[in-house]
């Protein structure tokens, strides 16, 4: 059962009320156990096996430093390539704390980990591409299958580890078999560090230790999924995740300031290219699942070429409806979902049979992934709102590109993954999610 439910504080989920009955208390200021509290995530004890409690703790900074003392010894068998992925939405967070341009806080934040060991610093924006355009291509099919398939539509979005772990173990079947099968971001990021790049390297994949720089919790739980997992060489895809948090706070253990480190180009997955200026996909505070989505759909299927996107509010800011219209039909309803208040409305109606929508963008978090628990928070775990409306503010200003003018993803498809409607494809960028626990009761909580 899912102690969302739970108002009494205990040691391991803490939940204190505040104006709105929704901020919650986290350890923000306390990280060095790597410590998941209810209120930081989801994945409270009731969703936490005794196991993964154990292999989540360990995901934190001296993990890192593990690896680096590791790699200073001289039994070089033992040595690890250590590879670093940076989630677009933790820059904005760096460049606002220090004042930086976003360009200038990725360079820098790459010497700073370079400074410490690691070899290779990626940006994950490439494992978005892929994920967007997976994510496109199914929604399309799924409309086209609507009215022989039950299960077809909606489509909920699979980016949020937050969403798709309640999802999983508290919502079941209700709402599984409507999650896109397309990969998340990290998890495909996880694939192309250890499959592509490995690869490229001439690397066997339990050789490289891939962290994760990213701005919730969540992501933590993420990586110790099962399908994120290869046998053949016992390694996770992922081998750690690290919030933005946790990683300024390995500069302010180190009294170093991103002002007075070098910057240093970010690597890239292709030989010795090295990456340009930070970009981003359309969507104010996320990967913008929506915005590709729902562009996508309307030429695939009503050819339509929509430039620009009017979101109109309903209950909260938080719950946002994107429709377009046809010869005076509305042929597509869209819906943005943030945070838990959103989301259980939004599975009543599922449940009730009044849902409307034929696409959600689900995140766990109010506000979207900007406001990851992670980063942006004060010292008592409540969000540093002046830092966050810096953020927001620099993650609009850096320039979009479409995933698919990127000509590295389209060369991929052909060469790395076998063409797009592959057997590769559906292995490498896609997943499936189900009910963990046969649980309804929880349809019924009160947020």
């Amino acid at each position: 059962e899912c102690s969302k439910k739970q108002k009494n504080d205990t040691q391991s989920t803490s939940v204190e009320p505040s104006n709105d009955g929704f901020e919650e208390r986290n350890e923000f200021h306390t990280l060095a156990n790597a410590k998941i509290l209810l209120s930081d995530c989801l994945a409270c004890d009731n969703c936490m096996t005794s196991e993964e409690g154990a292999r989540v703790f360990q995901q934190n900074q001296k993990e890192l430093f593990r690896i680096l003392n590791l790699n200073k010894k001289c039994d070089t068998s033992k040595h690890k390539v250590l590879a670093v992925s940076l989630c677009p939405q933790s820059l904005p967070y760096f460049a606002a704390k220090f004042n930086l341009s976003v360009n200038d806080a990725a360079r820098r934040l790459c010497g700073f980990l370079k400074s410490l060991g690691v070899h290779y610093v990626f940006d994950t924006t490439i494992a978005a591409d892929f994920s967007i355009l997976e994510s496109q291509r199914e929604f399309v099919q799924r409309y086209q299958r609507r009215n022989q398939e039950e299960h077809a539509l909606p489509m909920f979005a699979s980016a949020c580890p937050g969403w798709i772990r309640y999802a999983e173990r508290v919502l079941t079947n209700l709402v599984t078999t409507h999650i896109c099968t397309a990969k998340s971001p990290q998890q495909i990021m996880g694939s192309l560090v250890k499959g592509y790049f490995a690869r490229q390297q001439n690397l066997s994949p339990d050789k490289i230790f891939h962290i994760i720089v990213a701005p919730c919790y969540d992501k933590k739980l993420e990586a110790l999924r099962e399908d994120f997992y290869t046998a053949l060489y016992n390694s996770q895809e992922v081998d750690c995740v690290l919030t933005s948090g946790e990683i300024a706070q390995i500069m302010e253990q180190k009294n170093v300031s991103m002002k007075d480190v070098t910057g240093v180009a970010v690597d890239s997955l292709f030989d010795e290219i090295k990456e340009g200026d930070v970009v981003r996909h359309e969507g104010k505070r996320s990967d913008g699942y929506l915005e590709h989505i729902f562009k996508h759909a309307a030429k695939e299927l009503f050819g339509m070429d929509v430039k620009e996107i009017t979101y109109k509010a309903l209950k909260n800011k938080d719950f946002q409806e994107v429709t377009l219209e046809k010869d005076g039909e509305t042929v597509l309803r869209f819906a943005a979902a943030y945070g838990f208040r959103n989301i259980q409305n939004m599975v009543l109606k599922l449940k009730k049979g009044k849902f409307l929508y034929h696409f959600v963008e689900v995140l766990a978090c109010p506000g979207g992934c900007l406001n990851g628990k992670g980063q942006a928070q004060t010292e008592d775990g409540k969000p540093d709102k002046a830092l966050l409306n810096q953020m927001e503010e620099v993650y609009a200003a850096i320039p979009v590109r479409l995933p698919e003018t990127n000509m590295h993803v389209q060369k991929m498809y052909q060469d790395w993954l076998e063409g797009m409607d592959s057997k590769k494809v559906q292995e490498t960028l896609h997943t499936k999610y189900s009910a963990v626990n046969e649980t309804t009761s929880n349809l019924d909580i009160k947020w």
